[in-house]
């Protein structure tokens, strides 16, 4: 996939205000508009502009771009990063599947999964009352907390015009609870924290969607954990029991005679908390000893004397 360059597309500076981008794709709007262009591939062009304008209009798209966006240039391969858009708040205000299939594969990769719509309630006599809507956040927890809970300090970047129609990036703190056994993908609501609602109505809730930050040891799908588990040669040969670190203490397990690396054992239960719990699967990784001493030598010395082992018997034609 390649990068857009969406400000290229319109014409416009990285600092252009929402005045001037607005002229600059009414602009070229009459130039490429299908029904009365004669340009060559106006229908394609428009199609570029409308996309374009679609991000660099809407204050939340836009500050997200900028944060993704920000060392390629146009044509450049682009692959956006894992969580690149954690600890944005955006309104639920969005583009539907159907609209957003009517742009690139670019678009669609940042802004097609973004979405949702405000919900209101109207009353008769004349009063007009809309609930605000939700507004919704990705949030990286560490996996530690998962197992016991913890109340964590917060940070989201919320997108805003300032007085001359330019995106600025203001913080927003919170003090969220993280509740023991929270997995990825799962939604913490904060209630009444979105948008304020209209006409004495309540305010909308802040979804916060629940990731993980990448963690040296663990790797998690679902409720259940991975963890890559070394062992000595002989710990894999004769069977053994290995206790084995985790996040919320330690675990004994045995470890089968004859085990191979890239055999898995799973351990029930001991993956993320929850009803039911997930488990522990750890990947087999036999380690060889360096031969960097002389008693080293004289051991694998010894073993290939001894030992009637032919590694490749089973790929020989």
């Amino acid at each position: 996939m390649e990068f857009k360059d969406y400000y290229q597309t319109l014409g416009v500076a990285h600092n252009v205000t929402a005045d001037d981008l607005k002229k600059a794709f009414r602009k070229l709007a009459r130039k490429y508009h299908p029904d009365i262009s004669k340009e060559k591939d106006a229908e394609h062009h428009m199609r570029e502009v409308n996309e374009a304008y679609a991000v660099l209009s809407d204050p939340e798209k836009r500050a997200a771009y900028d944060q993704v966006g920000s060392g390629y240039q146009p044509g450049q391969a682009f692959q956006p990063p894992p969580d690149w858009d954690a600890g944005f708040e955006f309104s639920g205000q969005g583009f539907s599947p159907h609209e957003a299939a009517g742009f690139s594969d670019f678009f669609s990769e940042l802004f097609g999964r973004m979405g949702g719509a405000p919900k209101g309630t109207r009353h008769g006599h004349g009063d007009f009352r809309t609930q605000g809507e939700d507004h919704h956040a990705k949030v990286l927890l560490d996996l530690e907390d998962a197992f016991n809970g913890a109340t964590r300090q917060i940070n989201l970047r919320v997108p805003q015009m300032d007085a001359q129609g330019r995106v600025q990036l203001a913080t927003r703190t919170l003090n969220v609870k993280i509740p023991a056994g929270v997995r990825p993908g799962q939604i913490i609501r904060l209630a009444g924290q979105g948008a304020p609602g209209m006409g004495g109505a309540a305010a909308g809730d802040l979804l916060l969607e629940v990731q993980f930050k990448p963690h040296p040891r663990y790797r998690v799908e679902g409720r259940d954990l991975h963890q890559r588990l070394p062992l000595a040669p002989w710990e894999a040969a004769l069977g053994s029991i290995i206790e084995v670190d985790l996040p919320h203490g330690n675990v004994k397990v045995r470890i089968p005679e004859g085990a191979q690396s890239g055999r898995s054992l799973r351990v029930r239960g001991k993956g993320l908390p929850g009803n039911p719990p997930g488990d522990l699967l750890l990947d087999l990784h036999v380690v060889l000893p360096p031969a960097d001493t002389q008693k080293a030598r004289q051991l694998y010395e010894s073993m290939a004397h001894d030992l009637a082992f032919d590694p490749r018997r089973d790929v020989k034609v």
